[in-house]
C-alpha cells in the first residue's frame, strides 16, 4: 500500500490526486493522512537506523552471540531507554540475529523408582544471602565424532557465581556428585543450604541422596520435564554454549 500511495505522490502532478486515488480505488482521505505522516516515519526511520548501529556494536562485542533479551540489557545498562519489543523489530528489519542453538542433548533421565523430593524453590532462583540456595544441572559438551564430555554444575542463587562443577566423559552420579563435593570445598561447607536440581537419576539416586545428609544439604527438584523450574542452571548451560562455545561442534 505505501507504494502505491507514493506513486500517486510521484505522479498527482500529472494526473491528479483525485483521478489516481479514483484509478488505484483509494480514498484521498487514506493518501492525506499518508503524506502528513511523512515526516514522523521519516524520523521513526532515521532512530532506527541509529539504533541498529548501536545494537551491531554490541553485537560485534560478543562475536555475534548476544540475542534480543542479552542486547537489550546491554543498552539499558548503557542509558539507552529501549524495550526489548523495538530492539527485536530493528534486529528483524536490519538483518540482525544472535546465535540460535542445535536442539540440545538429552541429559535428564528420570529414575521412576526415586523416592519423591519437594520443590522447595518454586521458580523462586533468588536469595538473601550467600550459601542458602544453590542450583545445578548436567549439560553435554561437544568434542567432535559424535563424542561428548558432560558438565555438572552449581550455581549459587545469590550471587549468581558458578561455585562446584565437574566434568567427565559419563553422566554416571559420580558426576554430580563431584560438582557438590566441589561447592563445599570452595565455601567451606554447605550445610543449610538448599540444592535443586532436575529429575536426572543421577540426582534422585541414593548416592547423591546420602552425599547432601553427609553435606548437611537440603535436596529439592521441579517438576518432570518442566524446564522453567530449573531456569537459572538452563540459563547457564545455554549461556556457555551461545557465548563461549559459539554453537562448535568440537
Amino acid at each position: 500500500m505505501t507504494n502505491r500511495f507514493q506513486f500517486i505522490e510521484d505522479h498527482h502532478h500529472a494526473w491528479g490526486v483525485k483521478r489516481l486515488c479514483a484509478v488505484l480505488e483509494f480514498a484521498r482521505s487514506s493518501f492525506y493522512k499518508w503524506r502528513a505522516g511523512r515526516e514522523a516515519r521519516a524520523a521513526r526511520e532515521r532512530a532506527d537506523a541509529a539504533l541498529a548501529e548501536r545494537i551491531r556494536a554490541v553485537h560485534a562485542e560478543w562475536d555475534g552471540t548476544y540475542g534480543r533479551p542479552r542486547i537489550t540489557a546491554e543498552l539499558r545498562d548503557d542509558g539507552e531507554h529501549v524495550n526489548h519489543k523495538r530492539v527485536g523489530r530493528v534486529m528483524r528489519k536490519f538483518g540482525i540475529a544472535g546465535l540460535r542453538m542445535r536442539k540440545r542433548q538429552v541429559t535428564t533421565v528420570p529414575e521412576p523408582s526415586a523416592t519423591p523430593v519437594p520443590d522447595l524453590l518454586r521458580r523462586d532462583f533468588t536469595a538473601s544471602a550467600p550459601n542458602t540456595k544453590d542450583v545445578g544441572d548436567i549439560t553435554y559438551l561437544p568434542v567432535g565424532d559424535g563424542e561428548f564430555l558432560y558438565l555438572a554444575t552449581v550455581i549459587d542463587c545469590f550471587s549468581r557465581r558458578l561455585v562446584g562443577w565437574s566434568i567427565a566423559d559419563h553422566m554416571r552420579t559420580e558426576l554430580v556428585a563431584d560438582a557438590l563435593r566441589s561447592a563445599a570445598r570452595v565455601r567451606d561447607s554447605l550445610a543449610g543450604a538448599v540444592f535443586h536440581s532436575d529429575h536426572g537419576a543421577q540426582y534422585s539416586s541414593r548416592q547423591f541422596a546420602e552425599l547432601c545428609a553427609q553435606l548437611g544439604v537440603k535436596q529439592s527438584m521441579g517438576a518432570v520435564g518442566t524446564s522453567a523450574d530449573n531456569a537459572l542452571a538452563e540459563s547457564f548451560n545455554a549461556a556457555l554454549k551461545r557465548e563461549t562455545l559459539r554453537g562448535a561442534r568440537r
